[in-house]
């Protein structure tokens, strides 16, 4: 577990943490003063030396490597994209589908990994969703009905966004390599607080944005695509996608050969603030450890579900340890608290069964005590005004 100097020492480097009870990690993460100092230097970089790019640049490979090693992948299975939703387009358009061919999803998972998917209902590609009762965990039985000889890939969240599933990765990811599918993997709410190796899981290709786990700005994202699978092609073309790009600059018609690695689907300039604050996020993640922020945000976790349990507050989600993480959506009616919420500087999210508590690596046991003491006031300030009504 984190240690309470540690974890102090990490409360400091997030001043939002003095200023307000912050709980909504998986809406995005505040900035901490390392990544704020990284933005910093490379603007102060940008005026004062006129752009040092070629330096900008190395320090892009560096950080490429990093969140290699976050992976268990290789530097060149990793490209850099705006965000989530522009990396699970990228796979949709690169695996080699054509009419008649199916995809199968989770019902009611993110709606932008659907909407990658549906958009080749044009070309003939059929989309399956298969159903996940009462919020519990997608295994290989989930999918598994919904599978045939014309499934190419199956798709979904490891971390669902609206009631903290931890979806069994492991399973699933047997089970598409045993059928010969893709996996692909939206990552977005367990990337930097669940460890992740992408080769123990069988996953094909993996898209995250940073703004969450990996504490960055929103304009930055992440995309996995495993080596080997050459037959993945590049929708869009750019001089960075290709093997042998013209060193005169001058387009050459005849030699349209890309890149065998995922820098194929990296095209043109990248967010270079960004990734100079992506570095320093990683290297603070990297000094308590991904292993560490996800136990640590689970016993979070634990103590949160005892204090509602005494309150009489529901969960939507899953209970049990390794079937949640760091989100929990409150059974609480959402037109009534979110502003109550909102008004005693509690930030959290509306969420479909509820409120949602997001933990993050800088949140201790005292936010949970005072998050209960606000649930507590609440209820009876609800208790008083349901017994003045009229009958």
């Amino acid at each position: 577990m984190i240690s309470s100097e540690k974890l102090a020492y990490i409360r400091d480097l997030f001043p939002v943490t003095k200023r307000q009870l912050y709980l909504d990690a998986a809406h995005q993460t505040p900035l901490s003063l390392p990544v704020r100092d990284a933005l910093i230097s490379f603007l102060t970089e940008g005026y004062e030396m006129a752009g040092p790019k070629p330096v900008w640049v190395r320090r892009v490979e560096d950080t490429r490597a990093t969140v290699a090693r976050f992976f268990n992948a290789s530097p060149l299975e990793i490209a850099f994209t705006k965000n989530t939703s522009e990396g699970l387009n990228i796979a949709a358009n690169a695996v080699p589908l054509v009419a008649g061919d199916n995809v199968v999803l989770i019902e009611g998972d993110h709606p932008n990994n659907a909407y990658a998917w549906l958009n080749l209902k044009r070309k003939g590609v059929k989309v399956r969703f298969a159903p996940l009762k009462d919020n519990h965990i997608a295994t290989a039985e989930t999918f598994e009905p919904h599978i045939d000889e014309g499934t190419k890939v199956v798709t979904l969240s490891h971390v669902t966004f609206h009631a903290g599933q931890v979806h069994d990765l492991a399973s699933i990811g047997e089970l598409c390599k045993r059928r010969g599918i893709y996996l692909v993997v939206d990552a977005m709410q367990s990337v930097g607080v669940i460890p992740l190796d992408v080769k123990a899981l069988n996953i094909s290709v993996l898209a995250a944005g940073t703004h969450k786990g990996l504490l960055v700005p929103q304009g930055l994202g992440v995309l996995y695509v495993a080596q080997g699978l050459d037959e993945l092609r590049p929708a869009y073309l750019a001089m960075s996608s290709m093997l042998n790009p013209p060193a005169d600059y001058i387009a050459q018609p005849d030699d349209l050969a890309v890149r065998e690695d995922a820098l194929r689907f990296e095209f043109g300039n990248v967010n270079l603030p960004d990734l100079h604050a992506l570095d320093a996020a990683i290297k603070l993640i990297e000094s308590v450890g991904v292993a560490k922020i996800h136990q640590h945000v689970t016993e979070l976790g634990d103590l949160l579900l005892s204090k509602l349990d005494a309150l009489g507050v529901a969960v939507v989600g899953p209970r049990e340890h390794g079937q949640r993480s760091h989100i929990y959506v409150l059974d609480l009616p959402v037109a009534q608290w979110a502003d109550y919420f909102a008004r005693n500087d509690v930030r959290v999210s509306p969420e479909r069964g509820g409120i949602r508590i997001s933990l993050a690596m800088f949140n201790n046991a005292d936010d949970i005590e005072r998050l209960v003491a606000v649930i507590r006031t609440g209820q009876e300030e609800n208790l008083k005004l349901v017994a003045i009504q009229p009958d």
